[in-house]
């Protein structure tokens, strides 16, 4: 790729660049003449450090729809993952040590899992339908009498398939088993309201809503049995569930992002819908096209496909300057074939051709352009190289 190309960024579920009015509010956190302070600090610079901290919690408040108190600050979903998971398991261990999931979780997710399996637990890994929907029924049947914690993630990463969160975590409710939600790819995207939701523990990232990474929080239910042990220790900030001096400048930002979120989903999500329809409508006619997941229960800013006779790799190398992805950015440097797709029953040679294309607020309609024309010569062209198969 030569210097004068120009990049075309499809890569949103990935990460999202800092909203400027988010970076207007940040910068001033960081310096001398700004509120520097440490919020933990009882002087006037510490106060004035906590009163950001303070507004942000309830502007992220305002967009999940539930209480301040209910919020925990953390360094971003993985770790709100793991706090809720480790945390929730461990707290309610006495009471029973099943737990249920599905593989097509997140590795923040998954891999936790398989930590506590080594731990003693016992995990149920629940696969979902060809379109990639969890079937209610059967998460009803997989709870037990010793189940103490399900989690479900409500936008997958991957294929942006979105789960029934209201119905699967009824089905938890009625059964005082508590239910995690990982929503990083759903919050400020999708309408979210905590306080009516059947919703204990939900996980969510500043960098997937145009914040800044480094940041994220965990929503914790206000309701009896509902608790996490801390990972950590040492300050007792944030009532001892997640010590450490907080991160001003990020949690404000995160903040910001939110009111914006809030303010702007509708226009946002009717923007990702156009976008994702006009690439899909300019490739689906294309020889051996596949789309991945769910068309009746998908998230608008993502649309993963997979192709026949073309391999992921060199797929994705060969559309640069076009940034998109073969799958999970945390899982991107394995060549193993997609956990997620698999599970939908996709061939290894079919997961392994998959592109994610995922879009966000300034993706324009010259760029869905410029990807459809990328993406068809990329596969025409990687077909005409192929060696002839084997007789």
């Amino acid at each position: 790729m030569t210097k004068e190309a120009t990049i075309v960024y499809l890569d949103y579920a990935a990460t999202t660049p800092v909203d400027p009015r988010v970076v207007d509010v940040m910068t001033p956190l960081f310096r001398q003449d700004g509120d520097f302070g440490n919020p933990s600090s009882g002087h006037i610079v510490g106060r004035r450090a906590m009163e950001h901290v303070e507004r942000a919690t309830g502007q992220l408040a305002e967009l999940l729809g539930c209480k301040e108190s209910e919020l925990v600050w953390t360094s971003g979903a993985t770790e709100s993952d793991n706090l809720a998971i480790l945390g929730a398991a461990r707290y309610r261990a006495d009471r029973g040590r099943h737990l249920i999931t599905m593989p097509t979780e997140h590795k923040a997710v998954s891999d936790v899992f398989q930590v506590l399996e080594k731990q003693g637990f016992e995990v149920s890994w629940l696969y979902p339908d060809h379109t990639g929907v969890l079937d209610p029924a059967e998460l009803e049947a997989a709870i037990r009498a010793d189940t103490q914690l399900v989690s479900i993630m409500h936008v997958n990463n991957e294929t942006g398939v979105i789960q029934d969160i209201e119905a699967l975590g009824s089905i938890c409710r009625e059964r005082d088993v508590l239910f995690h939600v990982d929503a990083a790819q759903s919050v400020g995207k999708l309408p979210l309201n905590l306080a009516s939701m059947p919703v204990d523990l939900l996980s969510t990232t500043a960098h997937k809503v145009y914040g800044p990474k480094g940041v994220g929080a965990l929503f914790v239910a206000d309701r009896p049995g509902c608790h996490v042990e801390p990972l950590t220790f040492g300050g007792g900030q944030q009532n001892g569930r997640r010590p450490g001096t907080l991160a001003v400048p990020l949690i404000a930002g995160f903040g910001e992002a939110a009111r914006i979120a809030r303010s702007e989903m509708q226009e946002n999500r009717a923007h990702l819908q156009s976008m994702r329809d006009r690439l899909w409508r300019g490739i689906r006619d294309m020889d051996g096209m596949l789309r991945n997941g769910s068309e009746d229960h998908s998230f608008p800013g993502i649309l993963n496909v997979s192709i026949d006779d073309v391999e992921g790799e060199s797929l994705l190398l060969a559309l640069e300057p076009l940034c998109v992805a073969t799958g999970s950015a945390c899982n991107s440097k394995s060549q193993a074939p997609s956990s997620v797709l698999r599970a939908l029953g996709r061939s290894d040679l079919l997961a392994q051709s998959a592109i994610r294309f995922s879009f966000g607020r300034p993706t324009a309609t010259a760029e869905v352009d410029f990807a459809v024309a990328r993406y068809r010569e990329a596969v025409g062209r990687l077909r005409d190289i192929a060696p002839e198969p084997a007789p």
